[in-house]
């Protein structure tokens, strides 16, 4: 339901121009890693990236009580993440899901972007990738912006967005 969704979504919200779609892994596991810049960022992903099997998202707890998004990102399995804090109980989730053969999705930099692009990142995404051993699939993506897209929705217009996903690569020991 929630792909199918994301999917009319982004065919009526969004213009997308999308690159590097060949790179995405047909399966997992692996570690899916992307720059945050606004509320489009997963429904662009979820509604574009070729997924044969969901890809469980890292979600910042404060969501969790969100009116809108919380009962979806409930629903859908989101793992949560207290941040600014070692998570023990997040990292541990995402290593069992990586360990099980499944893509994991998080923003290295674990929040929105506060400057409108790439801000330096935490240390949970090399940690995870180090540790599991798993290839780190990047994601780019421009346009996203809650002031683009909500500003393109006002005048009844689709935003115009880019996503272009990387070779996947893994971390030398």
């Amino acid at each position: 339901f929630m792909r199918g969704l994301t999917k009319l979504l982004t065919f009526l919200l969004l213009r997308v121009e999308a690159s590097g779609l060949e790179n995405f892994p047909s399966h997992g596991p692996a570690l899916i890693v992307f720059n945050h810049l606004g509320d489009a960022d997963a429904v662009l992903m979820m509604g574009m990236l070729p997924l044969k099997s969901p890809a469980e998202g890292m979600g910042k707890i404060e969501l969790y009580d969100h009116w809108l998004v919380g009962p979806v990102f409930r629903a859908y399995g989101i793992i949560w993440v207290h941040r600014g804090q070692p998570d023990r109980k997040a990292l541990r989730a995402a290593l069992e899901g990586l360990s099980e053969g499944r893509l994991i999705t998080l923003a290295p930099e674990g929040r929105q972007s506060l400057i409108g692009g790439l801000e330096e990142g935490n240390a949970g995404a090399a940690f995870l990738a180090l540790k599991s051993g798993v290839p780190i699939v990047p994601i780019g993506m421009t346009g996203t912006e809650n002031s683009n897209i909500y500003g393109h929705l006002k005048r009844w217009r689709r935003a115009p967005v880019t996503l272009k996903v990387g070779k996947p690569f893994s971390l030398p020991e």
